[in-house]
């Protein structure tokens, strides 16, 4: 109970409602709660298998002759960030994912879904975490999956090698919103611009390449938004050089950072408005909610707290163990007489 309580809600509320609610003849404290918790949290990391680089096992001609597999898993990964408690004015990220399957044959049309959490500068493992999460759904070699990141170097690194059947997807989401950004920000240059010899429109016609941009894109043409990409480039460069007003100049760097998240996740950027069409997912909005449910109410919204890295990562294992409804299981296979709760006996 101090366990699931305290992954729940903070600290000194789990102590009240302990003390209030259940007859405990001993004095509980705040860092005898966090303690307890963080030792449960300690534990389950430790059962933890080795990490691999690729969790792909057996050969491709035996995966045709496995059962036939559940509904499609997709999986989105997304970032928040945590006070630091040892850099006071900083804060570090915090990798969160949601899996949802999208149905069980012997339970037709009934979702279902895991979130999973780590630290991604402290986890030495989360590779592995993320395939517990994905074998505990009832992933097979032959089963449909899908990841949806957006594009960082940590999260591209984490979804490869897990599944033959896998397809990587960048988040719309994250794209459009950064295409959005660079054009609020061009819409801030000036009408016109003057070389040595006369002057020339730039606002306007930056605008519309963005545009254009955003149009291959959602189309799923890399080649030419790469294109694009560069002459918007070229054009801001030039009024940075030839110009006395360096206005250009912030447009040009988010420009060039644009232009690098694009080549760098190229390979995962497909034909979004096709997908859109058929009824598939684009976007990462579902792990949005996520990130407030796993993060936010625990860790950061009224509570202006200040975390470690390790204790965030603990708890945020024994947080999502809580969510996905698992945390009662532990304690069942470290303690047979543990008693099954009502829930449970119905659901069996």
């Amino acid at each position: 109970m101090e366990t699931k309580w305290a992954s729940l809600v903070s600290y000194g509320l789990t102590v009240q409602a302990l003390t209030d609610f259940l007859p405990i003849d001993e004095t509980l404290s705040v860092s005898t709660v966090r303690t307890n918790a963080l030792a449960v949290a300690q534990r389950c990391e430790a059962e933890l298998g080795e990490e691999q680089m690729s969790f792909i096992d057996g050969c491709p001609r035996d995966w045709g002759h496995l059962p036939i597999p559940d509904g499609p898993m997709t999986v989105g990964i997304d970032g928040g960030y945590v006070r630091d408690w040892d850099e006071k004015q900083r804060q570090f990220e915090v990798i969160v994912g949601k899996s949802i399957l999208a149905f069980r044959r012997d339970e037709e049309d009934i979702p279902s879904s895991k979130c999973f959490g780590f630290v991604q500068t402290l986890d030495t493992k989360p590779k592995r975490r993320l395939f517990e999460v994905l074998k505990s759904q009832g992933l097979q070699m032959n089963q449909q999956l899908t990841f949806l990141s957006d594009g960082g170097d940590t999260v591209r690194d984490l979804q490869l090698y897990l599944s033959p059947e896998a397809e990587y997807l960048l988040d719309w989401f994250h794209v459009s919103m950064r295409l959005t950004v660079l054009q609020q920000t061009a819409k801030g240059l000036p009408d016109k611009t003057r070389d040595e010899e006369e002057d020339y429109l730039l606002r306007d016609p930056v605008v519309q390449e963005l545009e254009r941009l955003k149009w291959f894109l959602w189309h799923g043409n890399v080649y030419k938004a790469l294109q694009v990409v560069q002459s918007v480039e070229m054009d801001l460069d030039a009024a940075v050089a030839t110009s006395r007003d360096h206005t250009a100049r912030k447009p040009l760097k988010a420009v060039e950072e644009f232009h690098t998240y694009i080549e760098n996740n190229k390979g995962f950027i497909p034909n979004y408005g096709e997908r859109y069409r058929n009824g598939e997912r684009i976007s990462t909005g579902f792990v949005e909610s996520t990130v407030n449910q796993v993060v936010s109410k625990r860790f950061c919204k009224k509570q202006p707290m200040q975390w470690t890295k390790r204790a965030a990562h603990l708890l945020l294992h024994m947080r999502v163990k809580t969510l996905n409804h698992e945390l009662a299981t532990v304690f069942r296979r470290w303690y047979p007489d543990f008693p099954v709760q009502q829930g449970e006996a119905q659901a069996a």
